[in-house]
């Protein structure tokens, strides 16, 4: 229950504060969890409570919550350069170094790098970048966007539009010529009997089909997430992205992988794409970029999208789009630091990369076995990042009653029992910082298990 105080942090908190993606009954009954510090994968309330976060703060903070390398990285930073833009031709050396960094990176050979402050920011960027081009190019009807049903992008009005979810419908969103494709979510969209790789077949066959109704001169890009995260981490299934990749290829249509979460590692590898054996023309990264340390994304251009861009904005002296804080100094040096923390190892330190690979096998095996609940109908998920589907009847994949809200209560209890985890629709999705131990893992899922067979207990 809340502090009912007036002058509790929960009442201050709810006297001032709007809410952005929460269930707001929980916040009347239970009050905000106010929050003072955190020490690696824990963070600590006003009242001294202790929770493991397994959602990594919202995915992007890997590295823990106190991590002293990239705590220097932003004190130095701040001292030397604490703030400069990257407008009029002028940019701080960190936001270069930064860039020659990406690159260096990027799953591509060479290309540019833009900044934004956010992965949504980033998103309405590179959907700005396909339109300069299309007009520049001679192609002023190559607009529309292509993405999936339950695919998340961000929030903002463009990137919102890219978002597959139906709550977007109440801004009178998406906007003209943003086209949702069906989920590739095999074992919930997949037809009775039909196998894995049909299922794939027919996901590349609607592509195409939607390829040959639209256009393809109207449209600039297919936009997808190599793991769906929002949408309640949704793996692709077999071959998935050869068959649409192969299909956009014939059309002549850019792919572009939004890793904004599956980026620096949350799969096992530096890039999701990567994960799943594919080499897209673009990359959006946010998130993890900066080990959540500063609001920072970036659009990464592959060489030929690179080059277009570069000739279209010469022909009109500028390319006319940008942030005020974007490209930030600071926000490049805890960016280098990170990468060098997640890929490359700092000091005597190894890659935290490694520790996923490591962690892996071990979250697997504690998916699986709270997958055997009855109530349990899905386990699923790549690297440190997975979720749990919740169902009333698991022969039949029938879900709960929506009115039971039984993630919400599986995430309310958890924090009960000091764990944070995240409720998805009849999901819960887990995805764990990379400076996790395996005592740290299995407090997690024994934590977890304990929340699920006491709110199945009481809805089953």
């Amino acid at each position: 229950m809340p502090d009912d105080a007036p002058n509790s942090w929960e009442a201050r908190a709810a006297a001032h504060s709007l809410y952005g993606f929460t269930d707001l009954p929980t916040i009347d009954r239970r009050g905000t969890v106010v929050l003072t510090h955190g020490e690696g994968p824990y963070v600590f309330d006003v009242h001294g409570r202790r929770y493991l976060d397994a959602n990594s703060g919202l995915w992007n903070m890997v590295a823990g919550f106190d991590h002293p390398g990239l705590a220097a990285a932003a004190k130095a930073q701040y001292d030397r350069f604490p703030g400069y833009h990257a407008f009029f031709g002028r940019m701080a050396d960190t936001t270069v170094m930064l860039s020659e960094k990406l690159i260096e990176a990027a799953p591509f050979e060479r290309g540019r790098v833009f900044y934004t402050n956010s992965g949504s920011e980033a998103n309405d960027t590179l959907v700005k970048m396909l339109w300069f081009l299309g007009a520049q190019e001679g192609h002023p009807e190559r607009r529309k966007i292509l993405t999936r049903i339950n695919g998340y992008h961000g929030v903002t009005v463009v990137a919102a539009s890219m978002t597959g979810k139906p709550y977007n419908s109440l801004f009178g969103l998406p906007l003209e010529g943003f086209l949702h494709l069906t989920c590739p979510h095999y074992w919930r969209e997949g037809a009775e009997g039909e196998s894995e790789a049909a299922f794939t077949a027919r996901l590349a066959a609607e592509l195409d089909e939607v390829i040959a109704r639209e256009g393809a001169e109207t449209i600039a890009a297919f936009v997808a997430e190599p793991v769906m995260g929002a949408g309640g981490v949704i793996p692709p299934p077999e071959g998935y992205f050869q068959a649409i990749q192969s299909t956009l290829e014939k059309h002549g249509i850019p792919l572009v992988a939004d890793e904004v979460i599956c980026g620096f590692g949350r799969t096992g590898e530096a890039w999701g794409c990567q994960t799943y054996g594919f080499v897209p023309d673009a990359v959006v990264a946010s998130k993890a970029l900066t080990a959540g340390l500063f609001p920072m994304g970036a659009v990464i251009l592959g060489p030929d999208l690179a080059d277009r861009l570069q000739a279209a904005s010469e022909a009109v002296e500028e390319f006319p789009h940008g942030f005020t804080a974007s490209g930030h100094p600071v926000g490049s040096a805890i960016a280098l630091k990170a990468i060098e923390v997640i890929l490359d190892g700092a000091g005597d330190a190894p890659p935290l990369l490694d520790n996923v690979r490591r962690l892996t096998p071990r979250f697997e095996a504690g998916m699986a076995e709270l997958a055997r609940l009855p109530n349990i109908g899905e386990a699923r998920g790549k690297g440190l990042m997975g979720a749990l589907e919740a169902v009333a009847d698991k022969a039949t994949k029938t879900p709960f009653p929506s009115e039971l809200s039984v993630s919400e209560r599986i995430a309310n209890t958890c924090t009960d029992h000091g764990l944070i985890c995240r409720p998805l629709g009849q999901s819960i999705v887990l995805c764990p910082p990379f400076v996790m131990t395996d005592a740290q893992m299995d407090e997690m899922f024994e934590k977890l298990g304990a929340a699920l067979e006491q709110v199945f207990a009481e809805v089953a």
